[in-house]
């Protein structure tokens, strides 16, 4: 017994023993029941804005792939494939609005309430009211660096992919066996009598195309027919035609006599180049994160970089701005802080588009990155809750002075 009442002594003061520090730093990591409220209302506020802001994303990119496929740019199998895809993308642009929209609305409602005034009488100052938000902050930080730094750009990898092997089919043309459709990228038709699975061989093609005439004026026109044909890639991979074999062609202008028949062997045609066809500044920016770090010559690969980086920094950046632009009296309109808040993620947004522009364009040192946006969009958050605790002066004072 008293050895065992020997160890319990000793036991106790090990944890009295802890630098005040230390239990300053274990009392900040606790989650009282007021951050638990906060924060339960900043998270509900910010997945409905991300919806919200998804769904009008989704809209923008339906309407966009849907005039593709019209056009024969893109094949209509690959329509939710590719909305998918570029939703993922999306999401690096779309989640740091929306925790700043989020936060504004969560701290607004309270402000307006007064809800954020019984909280400030009952001694909550603004380090509570950051401690829920640095709570958020954190894991939003590391979602969106999983996001922009590995997933985006995986997803942008497999868009290409899927549109480079679509390419190399007529199917990416709209073309369905038995039915016109219109010439991609041209005035007239197509007709196709017989196709493979895999869209690169078909049999008995029309082809109708009008033209302007640049010496009389008048419309000209070119009819073609072959009896079967196939789809190939130029030397270099980027540039598609349709070789026509064993066929007529019938051309002259409307109104007019002078028309011309030709009977050919081989007749070649150009298709207008698909949206797959990635140029090199597109293949650079979805280049996985291990070839952005070896590239630390290539201008545009180190722009990429700071991009990526700039998604979860935002997140941090956005939500102390959101604090003091949530503040607001009672009285004041619901959204009124909205046009402001979204005046202020156009300015920084557009400052990060114009860096990466620069750096890609080597107007400016990767060193440099785009902390020349970030530490001023702090700077200016901090200036902003600084002021906003700082007490008002009585009207009677300052009358008086």
């Amino acid at each position: 017994m008293p050895a065992r009442r020997m160890t319990d002594t000793h036991a106790k003061p090990s944890i009295l023993r802890q630098s005040p520090a230390a239990l300053r730093a274990a009392e900040w990591l606790r989650l009282r029941i007021i951050d638990r409220y906060l924060l339960r209302e900043v998270a509900t506020s910010v997945l409905a804005a991300s919806v919200i802001l998804l769904l009008v994303m989704v809209g923008g990119a339906v309407a966009d792939l849907l005039a593709k496929v019209a056009r024969g740019r893109i094949p209509a199998d690959l329509l939710f494939t590719l909305i998918g895809l570029r939703s993922v993308g999306a999401l690096t642009i779309l989640l740091p609005l929306a925790i700043l929209l989020g936060v504004l609305l969560a701290y607004g409602r309270l402000w307006r309430d007064s809800e954020m005034a019984v909280l400030q009488s009952s001694g909550l100052d603004v380090g509570g009211l950051i401690r829920p938000l640095l709570w958020f902050a954190v894991p939003a930080m590391a979602a969106l660096g999983v996001l922009s730094f590995w997933l985006a750009p995986a997803a942008d990898r497999l868009a290409q992919n899927l549109m480079q092997e679509a390419s190399r089919s007529l199917i990416v043309a709209g073309l369905e066996p038995g039915r016109f459709v219109d010439l991609p990228g041209r005035n007239g038709v197509i007709y196709v009598g017989e196709m493979s699975a895999d869209g690169t061989q078909f049999k008995r093609m029309f082809i109708e195309n009008e033209r302007p005439d640049k010496e009389s004026g008048k419309t000209r026109i070119d009819i073609i027919t072959a009896t079967h044909g196939y789809l190939y890639h130029d030397a270099d991979g980027v540039g598609r035609y349709i070789a026509l074999q064993d066929g007529f062609r019938v051309e002259g202008r409307l109104g007019e006599d002078d028309y011309r028949l030709m009977r050919f062997a081989r007749n070649d045609i150009k298709l207008p180049d698909g949206e797959s066809d990635a140029n090199e500044l597109t293949a650079k920016r979805a280049a996985p994160t291990a070839t952005l770090l070896a590239g630390e010559d290539d201008p545009v690969m180190r722009a990429e970089l700071h991009w990526r980086l700039a998604a979860p920094l935002s997140a941090l950046v956005l939500i102390l701005l959101a604090l003091p632009l949530a503040k607001s009296s009672p009285r004041e309109p619901r959204y009124a802080r909205l046009l402001v808040a979204l005046l202020v993620w156009l300015v920084y947004y557009n400052a990060l588009l114009l860096g990466r522009a620069w750096i890609g364009a080597g107007k400016l040192a990767p060193g440099f990155g785009l902390w020349w946006v970030y530490l001023p969009a702090l700077a200016l958050a901090g200036w902003l809750i600084w002021s906003g605790q700082r007490l008002r002066a009585p009207r009677n004072a300052k009358r008086a002075a």
